[in-house]
């Protein structure tokens, strides 16, 4: 654009990829989700684990539980074999020392013979078992498990394997545990927020007659936060014009508490009520609010239409049915995804109604009512709890695949996580993202809240800087909708509407997460700096400047998504 003025000047900004030199020990996000002839080398050499690939005979390895143990060769692999297993925790151990500031990754190769079971990683400590992770282990090849996590207090601890399937024989490899100080985790996020959140902008102020523009000030802000960040919200939002300025100036997009799901929507038989979700994709939609579409069926039948619940199967599929249509049809184009069946690894009502295959079915029909929105599993526990045998990483994939493969109509699923935290195990978190990671699927936190403690604040921040510095994570929904009886769990504000310690929380975060910059030329002309992807617009002074000027449409853009380096030539008036 072309400015009136005594001069121009010309703004050139090339954007680079950002990368950032960290002295610490890098974090190994790598996981497999494939079965696999051989294993593949421990992570981190094996970190702290003696021994780590059995080239020393059963050095460090004792029995555990009274199974059999001994190390056995293939193909010049070693590797250690529990047999004769009589408990679920008959295996094999070793002693290590955990301390309480450290967060530690685990991984592990495993095989099993005589059938296909689930193996679990435990650590036994003075303050009880921890779980670091499961896999769903195969006969005739090596699956990873990736795991981690943190201990109450310092002490001794026995790592060792279980299974249920006490039949099996578990073969484990390339065993690595890494513990990590506070202050590597934390560069670790600051490192893929660089890779991934980031790009490097160098920007080279000329003037009119294309000299260097040394000393100039250039400042640059974004309008709004691009990653996708938000809150869930109901009714009570609709008359409160408060509550709606809290909301609408912090948050990006939402989920509907309650106002789209089917007990709301259809309370009695054929008697439909969309009141509360029309006026809720309204407003989202006035204040360009991106909309998840929680939830179109759950699998629970404590939240099913009670009337449902007593019917016969072939009753249940056609009001099934009945259901998908009416809901899809009406907000097909103003949702960014669906929630299809919530809750599918912990509850079964349709599957036990209507069959094995009934998510896959419902994902079927909704697919082809509408082509283009994501379709998204919907659990808990995935990234919370690595006790929760239910819903591990391993479970969560194996589902999602059942599904996917079920009909080529479906075409790919999302994962979203809802992350209803305690006390959070940012090591387990990690470790679970990275393994779902693997499947190159888009993963939304999509319900994340923290329960009530004198931590609740410290741990929100926590939780979500860990979620937002992943690199597979597109999008974060929380778990704190206000209304006047008080919120599921986490409340953000108090009913005036000012910030509660998890409000200045989130309002730390999203000024941390919007990219600005103030910065001088130098006597070259030019000046450098990482920005957040986005939109921007950008100032520019100088002394021989009578007056700056504003540009619109600067734009940051993900490395992958343009040329190694873009020139973007902006006239200024002067």
């Amino acid at each position: 654009m072309k400015f009136g003025g005594e001069s121009l000047l010309l703004l050139v900004c090339s954007l680079l990829y950002a990368g950032l030199a960290v002295d610490a020990l890098a974090y190994d996000h790598t996981a497999s989700i494939e079965c696999l002839a051989n294993p593949h080398k421990p992570q981190y050499g094996g970190g702290i684990i003696r021994n780590p690939e059995l080239n020393q005979g059963l050095k460090g390895w004792s029995t555990f539980g009274g199974a059999k143990i001994e190390r056995r060769e293939s193909g010049g692999n070693h590797f250690i074999v529990a047999h004769s297993r009589n408990q679920t925790y008959g295996s094999f151990s070793q002693k290590l020392y955990l301390q309480k500031d450290k967060l530690y990754t685990f991984s592990a190769w495993i095989q099993v013979r005589g059938g296909n079971a689930a193996v679990a990683a435990v650590f036994k400590t003075s303050d009880g078992f921890k779980h670091a992770g499961a896999i769903f282990a195969e006969s005739g090849c090596w699956s990873m498990l990736k795991g981690g996590l943190t201990v109450k207090s310092s002490g001794p601890a026995d790592l060792f394997f279980e299974s249920k399937n006490t039949k099996v024989e578990i073969w484990v490899d390339s065993i690595s545990l890494q513990p990590f100080i506070q202050e590597q985790w934390k560069s670790h996020q600051d490192q893929s927020i660089e890779k991934t959140r980031k790009t490097k902008v160098r920007i080279q102020a000329i003037d009119a007659r294309g000299n260097p523009l040394p000393g100039a000030t250039v400042k640059a802000r974004q309008q709004k936060l691009s990653f996708p960040f938000g809150n869930a919200m109901n009714k009570y939002i609709l008359d409160n014009p408060a509550h709606q300025n809290w909301f609408t100036s912090r948050f990006t997009a939402t989920a509907f508490e309650d106002a789209l799901k089917w007990y709301t929507n259809e309370p009695s038989p054929g008697k439909e009520d969309y009141s509360d979700a029309d006026a809720l994709f309204q407003f989202s939609e006035q204040n360009q609010i991106a909309v998840r579409g929680h939830n179109i069926l759950w699998d629970d039948p404590k939240y099913l239409p009670g009337w449902l619940l007593s019917l016969s199967p072939s009753q249940i599929r056609s009001d099934a049915d009945k259901r998908i249509n009416s809901v899809v049809q009406r907000y097909i184009g103003k949702v960014n995804s669906w929630d299809v069946v919530n809750e599918n690894l912990h509850t079964s009502f349709f599957e036990d109604k209507l069959g094995p295959n009934a998510s896959a079915v419902f994902f079927q029909e909704i697919r082809q009512l509408d082509k283009t929105t994501p379709l998204f599993m919907n659990e808990y526990n995935t990234l919370e709890n690595g006790g929760d045998p239910l819903s591990t990483p391993a479970k969560y994939l194996q589902k999602l695949r059942d599904i996917q493969s079920f009909s080529p109509d479906i075409g790919s699923v999302g994962i979203g996580l809802q992350g209803h935290f305690h006390t959070p195990d940012l090591a387990y978190m990690r470790s679970s993202l990275d393994t779902l990671a693997a499947a190159k699927l888009p993963i939304w936190i999509t319900e994340l809240d923290v329960a009530s403690s004198p931590d609740q604040a410290s741990y929100l921040e926590q939780v979500l800087s860990e979620a937002h510095a992943h690199p597979a994570v597109v999008g974060i929904v929380m778990w704190a909708a206000w209304k006047p009886e008080g919120c599921f769990r986490m409340c953000l504000t108090d009913g005036q509407f000012k910030n509660l310690a998890t409000g200045d929380v989130v309002d730390k975060l999203i000024s941390q997460w919007t990219g600005r910059f103030v910065g001088m030329t130098n006597a070259d002309g030019f000046l450098e700096t990482s920005l957040i992807h986005g939109d921007y617009e950008v100032s520019i002074s100088h002394p021989t400047l009578k007056n700056s000027s504003l540009i619109h449409g600067f734009k940051v853009a993900p490395t992958d998504h343009m040329s190694q380096e873009k020139v973007m030539l902006v006239t200024l008036s002067a």
